[in-house]
Order: structure tokens, then sequence, then C-alpha cells
């Protein structure tokens, strides 16, 4: 049997898959997709703010669009929704050890994690962005979607800070990153 949606009312939560193991089993099956690992820095004025991200997908090339997944209560979330401009680094496969400083807990802020790192500061988003990716790019915000625990970001590519002539990206998997 069907729901009917009643004109008016929001729709109902989806149900549960089926064979739904609960948050475990919905971690442990999410986990088995394969990503790109990226750094999302933002510039706030104050002070620099990064974040590891492996949820980014290209969106759209013309125009120039990507997504960044965040989650809706961090504070780069939250920075990110007063400035609007951000950097994505693509992280190449050497970089593991930049990926997991950006995903620690309680970390300092991102000009302290480049320290000893080099990189440059994008012209037009402000953002930090280590050297040594794949590729790095400026955005500006034009969309923002809460999907539950998560926003989604839409970004407008303003600028591509540099590209890589090669090198292997780094790629999440089972929790753990391969390269």
């Amino acid at each position: 049997m069907r729901e009917r949606q009643i004109p008016g009312e929001p729709p109902s939560a989806p149900a549960r898959p089926q064979g739904f193991a609960g948050p475990a089993g919905l971690d442990a099956a999410l986990a088995a997709w394969a990503g790109a690992v990226t750094l999302v820095t933002i510039a706030d004025g104050r002070d620099d703010i990064g974040t590891t991200v492996s949820a980014f997908c290209p969106v759209s090339a013309e125009p120039p669009l990507v997504l960044v997944s965040l989650i809706a209560d961090s504070y780069p979330a939250e920075v990110l929704a007063r400035r609007g401009a951000f950097a994505v680094t693509l992280l190449a496969a050497g970089q593991r050890a930049l990926a997991g400083r950006f995903a620690a807990p309680g970390r300092p802020s991102a000009r302290l994690l480049l320290e000893n790192v080099p990189h440059r500061r994008g012209a037009i988003s402000g953002a930090l962005m280590p050297e040594g990716g794949l590729a790095a790019l400026e955005c500006s915000v034009t969309s923002r979607i809460e999907a539950g625990d998560h926003v989604l970001l839409i970004g407008a590519v303003t600028a591509v800070a540099y590209l890589a002539e090669s090198g292997d990206p780094l790629i999440r998997f089972r929790g753990r990153y391969l390269s």
C-alpha cells in the first residue's frame, strides 16, 4: 500500500531501509564508498578555518559548480554561512598526514596547521590552500541546502588557483586513507 501525500502537509520521514542494522550498520555500509579527500578552507577575518571533507563533487561544467557537505552544526559551516567564500584543495596521495591534521577534533587554526607546509592564500576567497595537491579551487556559495545533520553547499568556482600536471588522489575507504 502506497502512502499518499496530503497537500499542504510536510512529507513523512522515509522508512528505514529493509534489513537496517542500526547506525553502526549504516555507517559501515556508507564507509564502503571510496571518496576523494579534499580540504575545505575559509578565511573569516579573525582566523583561518579548515576541515577535511570527503563529500565533494563537481556539479556542473557550465556554469562551473561544485558541492561540499559539512556537518550542519560545525564551526566551518557556521563561518561559511557568514563568509560565503571558500577554497577546496583536492589532496594528493602523499598528503595523508595533512588530511589527518585537518580532521582531528579540537584542531587549531588552518594557519597553524599549515605553518610548515608550503601554501598560498587565494586571491578571491582569501582562504589558505596547501601546495602539492592535485588542484585548488576558489568558490563562492550560491546555494545552501539543509540535509539531515549536514548542510550541502553549492559553490560557483571563481578561480582555479593551481592544477597539478600529474599525481594520484588521496582516497578515503572504510574509514582509512589509501595512498
